[in-house]
C-alpha cells in the first residue's frame, strides 16, 4: 500500500514541479514592441556650419517601429523628415563678429533631408520588466546602424563675385551612420515617452554642394553631418509566449 501511495504521488509531484518551472517562465517570456511618433529639430554641421549650432535647428518628424530581442537589445526601425539651414554669418571669429572667410563667402543653405533608418539600440536597464507597478520604469540607451537618406539643398552667396559659382541647388542620395543616445520611459502600461539626439555622419562634402569649389575658399576634406534631436511618444505592445505544456499541465491539476 505504501508502494502504491508513493508511486502514485510521484506524477502528481512531478506535475506540481514542472508546473512551478514553467509558470513563471510563461509570466516572463514575454515579447514587446512599440510604434511611435516623434517631433524635434534636425541640424546641420559642414563647410557652413563648421560646428553645431543650436540656431540652426529647424522642425523635423519622426515615425519608427521598435522590436526587443532580449533584456538589453532592441531593434529599431524608422522615418525621419526635417529642415537643413545654416548660414556663414552664424560664425564667429576668435575677435567677435563674422569670421573673416564667412564674411567674404556670405553662403546660406535651406533644404531638407528624409532618412530611412535601422538601428540597434543597447538598454543599460530592465526597461520592460514591469511587475513592480510602483517602480519607475526609465533605462538610458545607445544606438547605432545604417540609414540611407536623400537630401535636397539649395546653397547661395550674397557676395556677388561668387555667385555664378556658389548658387546651385540638387538632391544627394547617400547612405549615413547614425549614432547616439537617448532616454526611455513607461509612463503607462503602454504609453512611453522618450527624448533623444543623435548624429548622422555621412560620407560625402556635397550636401552643401562645395566639396568641389575653389580650395582657397572652402575645406574639401570634411565631410558632412546632419543630426536629429527630439521627444517621442509611443505605445507597447506585448506578446506572452506559454510553453505548449502549460495548458496540459494546468489541466492536470485541476
Amino acid at each position: 500500500m505504501a508502494v502504491f501511495r508513493i508511486s502514485s504521488a510521484l506524477p502528481v509531484g512531478l506535475v506540481l514541479a514542472g508546473s512551478a518551472f514553467f509558470l513563471p517562465t510563461c509570466a516572463l517570456a514575454q515579447h514587446t514592441s512599440e510604434l511611435g511618433i516623434g517631433v524635434g529639430t534636425t541640424n546641420y554641421k559642414g563647410e557652413i556650419s563648421p560646428q553645431f549650432q543650436w540656431q540652426n535647428s529647424r522642425p523635423a518628424l519622426t515615425v519608427f517601429y521598435r522590436r526587443d530581442i532580449s533584456v538589453p537589445i532592441t531593434l529599431r526601425g524608422g522615418i525621419t523628415a526635417g529642415f537643413l539651414r545654416a548660414t556663414d554669418a552664424n560664425v564667429m571669429g576668435v575677435n567677435g563678429g563674422v569670421a573673416p572667410l564667412q564674411d567674404y563667402r556670405q553662403l546660406s543653405l535651406s533644404g531638407g533631408v528624409v532618412e530611412a533608418s535601422g538601428v540597434v539600440e543597447y538598454n543599460f536597464l530592465d526597461y520592460h520588466r514591469r511587475q513592480d507597478q510602483h517602480r519607475v520604469h526609465f533605462s538610458p540607451y545607445l544606438f547605432g546602424g545604417l540609414a540611407l537618406y536623400i537630401a535636397n539643398t539649395t546653397v547661395r552667396s550674397a557676395n556677388v563675385a561668387l555667385q555664378p559659382d556658389f548658387n546651385r541647388q540638387g538632391s544627394k542620395v547617400g547612405l549615413a551612420i547614425p549614432v547616439g543616445a537617448g532616454l526611455k520611459v513607461a509612463l503607462t502600461e503602454h504609453f512611453n515617452l522618450g527624448v533623444e539626439m543623435g548624429a548622422r555622419k555621412t560620407f560625402t562634402d556635397q550636401l552643401d554642394h562645395t566639396g568641389d569649389q575653389n580650395q582657397l575658399l572652402v575645406n574639401s576634406h570634411d565631410q558632412d553631418w546632419y543630426y536629429y534631436t527630439g521627444v517621442s511618444l509611443s505605445y507597447t505592445f506585448y506578446k506572452i509566449l506559454c510553453p505548449p505544456t502549460y495548458n496540459h499541465n494546468k489541466r492536470l491539476l485541476e
